[in-house]
């Protein structure tokens, strides 16, 4: 039977209808971390630096042992392209199981990281606050975990609006519970730092709650939760041998940003705040391009399953030059507006409002420079993760960002002076550098031999 070709608009609009709602998520996702830092910001400075070192370390957990939630993605893709729904269950129930077991790993080094932040050469106050948000924020890493699987799962069968929904209810209820424990409204306690922690817990909570329930009732066909006891050795063998890299790909990325958190930590307390913001406001239009590289992975998924080898390659060209489109309108937004952007997340009446601001107008033109590497980069991951290609970028990525982006990140900013400024340049040059790697790899390697691959088995 002769496979239809899909015309570019086709490709551009079947992206658009997966990443929307996948756009919309991650963007509701982020505005709960981004809700925290807004609102302690307003609440005191001090809290807010405590919060984006605490927010770090606790992203770090979180996204590396995610990378067994996203595995879920290009699993059940490719097995929905073949019509094999017990291969997408199976996958699914191990994807749980090794998150929780993994996020049992991890959980004691956020209850009891003041020692380690304490070695980084944070001042003490940091370092207490920041101890105290993720000795409750990190029991809301098992629901934020079940949560990111249950996402990938549905978005891989293409259900992404109940996620955007979900995501968004989260950030309502996060906002409220921020609301009313930072601050002590309604006669509840003022809990500062501790109150956007518990709100975070108890947002992640709520959200798993919803998810379960949605899959229980509307999917029973699905057999999701019926013997979720019993092992399946061969599907756990299979997640975790794709997943580890992912999240080790995304941890090296996350954790260069964290060292980038930590040097900034070295200059003062202003500075690591301007940090904060600033990175604030470039990962909140980061998750657009998150969104797009989610549905590519879906996509590309898809097309591995069918063998359908133009539609990949056409539907890579029409993500990228979506992607393309976001990097240009980022980089007229960072570069027009970086006062009224970083004035939102500052008191009015802060004193030292005027000081983090000029801290943060040149991080922000520093952004601007490597929104094209950090789109391309996340776009390279996103398409070979959707060809269960995982081990190459995680190579690619460790060279990169540690190889390169710290080193010089840590050069420009103390070696030469340059400080904060230096210290972003140095992020951009390990991103471009990743994101050249990744696309070579994907277009002159892994590309060319999918199409021999099936050429020779055909």
């Amino acid at each position: 039977m002769t496979r239809q070709k899909m015309s570019y608009r086709d490709h551009a609009g079947a992206l658009m209808r997966l990443g929307l709602p996948l756009i919309g998520s991650h963007v509701a996702q982020f505005a709960i971390t981004m809700t925290d830092t807004v609102m302690l910001g307003w609440y005191d400075v001090t809290a807010l630096a405590a919060q984006v070192l605490a927010g770090g370390v606790f992203f770090v957990a979180f996204i590396t042992v995610s990378g067994f939630a996203w595995a879920v993605t290009p699993i059940v893709a490719e097995a929905e392209a073949r019509g094999d729904t017990t291969q997408a269950r199976r996958a699914t129930r191990m994807s749980l199981w090794l998150v929780c077991l993994f996020g049992a790993l991890v959980l004691p080094v956020l209850l009891f990281s003041g020692p380690v932040l304490r070695a980084t050469g944070q001042t003490e106050p940091v370092a207490e606050l920041a101890q105290s948000y993720l000795r409750i924020a990190g029991w809301g890493l098992f629901p934020a975990l079940v949560v990111m699987v249950f996402k990938s799962y549905l978005s891989a069968m293409e259900q992404t609006r109940i996620v955007l929904w979900v995501t968004l209810a989260a950030a309502v209820i996060n906002g409220l519970l921020n609301y009313l424990l930072i601050f002590g409204h309604l006669g509840l306690p003022e809990m500062g730092i501790r109150g956007a922690a518990l709100a975070s817990a108890l947002t992640q909570l709520a959200s798993a709650a919803i998810m379960v329930r949605y899959i229980n009732q509307k999917m029973p066909d699905h057999e999701m939760f019926v013997r979720m006891w019993r092992a399946d050795w061969e599907a756990f063998r299979r997640i975790f041998a794709l997943g580890l890299p992912i999240g080790l790909t995304t941890l090296s990325e996350v954790a260069l940003f964290t060292a980038s958190s930590v040097m900034m930590g070295w200059l003062g307390e202003l500075t690591l705040a301007a940090h904060g913001i600033a990175l604030q406001i470039t990962s909140f239009v980061f998750m657009i391009h998150i969104g797009l590289s989610n549905a590519a992975t879906i996509r590309a998924g898809r097309a591995n399953g069918a063998r359908d080898w133009a539609g990949l390659r056409d539907g890579a060209l029409t993500a990228l030059m979506m992607a393309g489109l976001v990097v240009v309108l980022t980089v007229i937004l960072f570069t027009g507006l970086p006062r009224p952007l970083i004035g939102l997340f500052l008191d009015p009446s802060e004193p030292a409002r005027d000081m983090v601001i000029a801290i943060g107008i040149p991080l922000l033109a520093a952004a601007a420079l490597f929104q094209l590497a950090d789109a391309a980069q996340v776009m390279a991951v996103g398409l070979l993760r959707g060809v269960q290609d995982t081990r190459v970028p995680m190579i690619i990525a460790v060279v990169s960002y540690w190889g390169v982006g710290v080193p010089v990140a840590y050069g420009l900013g103390f070696g030469l002076g340059w400080e904060g400024v230096g210290i972003w340049l140095g992020l951009a040059a390990g991103l471009a550098l990743a994101a050249a790697l990744m696309m070579l790899w994907f277009w002159g390697r892994v590309f060319p031999a999918l199409r021999v691959r099936d050429s020779v088995t055909a």
